[in-house]
C-alpha cells in the first residue's frame, strides 16, 4: 500500500502544491481555478485527485497542503474520503491536512450529517472549512483562504507554522471530541 509523506520529495525553491482530493471534479475544478488567479508570491501548484493513493510518479512535486473535499449531498464522497485517508501518512497531520465541507446550504438535501464529518476532522486534528462550492462568491473567499493556508504549510509565511496555523484554526465552534 502506498503511503504519502510529505518528505516523499523535496520542496521545490519558492513553490507551493496543494492536493485536492474528492470526487466532486464540477466543483473542485472551479475552486483549482479561483486559486490559480490569486496573487500569490509563490508558484502555486493546484492537484486534483479522486482519491488516495496516487499513482507513483517520481516527477510529482511535494504536497504542501492536502484538503479532502466532502460533499454532504454524496454519503460516497465521505466514504471516499475516509478511504483515502488510511493513505496519508501520520507526519502530514501535523498542520498539513485540513477537510472541506460543500453543500451545507441546502440542508434538506444533505445525505451526510455535518456532525460525521466534524468527528472525522476531530479524529485526525485537522482544521474544518464550510464552504457552498457553488456560490461564486464563497468559492473565491474558500479559494483565497486555501492560497493563504498553503503557503503556510509550504513554509513561504515568516514566523508561522504549519503547527502554529492548525493552533489558529481551533475555535470555540470546533469543540474538543471529548465535549461532543
Amino acid at each position: 500500500m502506498s503511503v504519502l509523506r510529505p518528505q516523499d520529495q523535496l520542496p521545490g525553491l519558492n513553490a507551493a502544491t496543494i492536493l485536492l482530493v474528492g470526487k466532486e471534479d464540477a466543483l473542485l475544478q472551479p475552486l483549482a481555478d479561483s486559486m490559480l488567479k490569486e496573487d500569490c508570491a509563490s508558484t502555486l501548484r493546484v492537484h486534483l485527485a479522486h482519491s488516495l493513493p496516487l499513482p507513483s510518479d517520481v516527477n510529482r512535486p511535494r504536497i504542501d497542503l492536502i484538503v479532502f473535499v466532502v460533499n454532504l449531498h454524496s454519503k460516497y464522497s465521505l466514504q471516499n474520503v475516509e478511504e483515502s485517508l488510511r493513505h496519508v501518512d501520520a507526519t502530514f497531520f501535523l498542520g498539513k491536512v485540513g477537510f472541506l465541507v460543500t453543500g451545507a446550504g441546502r440542508d434538506s438535501h444533505c445525505s451526510v450529517h455535518r456532525n460525521s464529518v466534524l468527528k472525522l476532522a476531530q479524529a485526525y486534528r485537522s482544521p474544518l472549512l464550510f464552504c457552498d462550492l457553488e456560490v461564486e462568491g464563497f468559492r473565491v473567499t474558500m479559494a483565497q483562504r486555501l492560497v493563504r493556508m498553503l503557503q503556510i504549510c509550504a513554509g513561504h509565511v515568516p514566523g508561522i507554522s504549519a503547527l502554529n496555523l492548525l493552533s489558529l484554526m481551533r475555535s470555540s465552534e470546533n469543540p474538543c471530541l471529548e465535549d461532543l
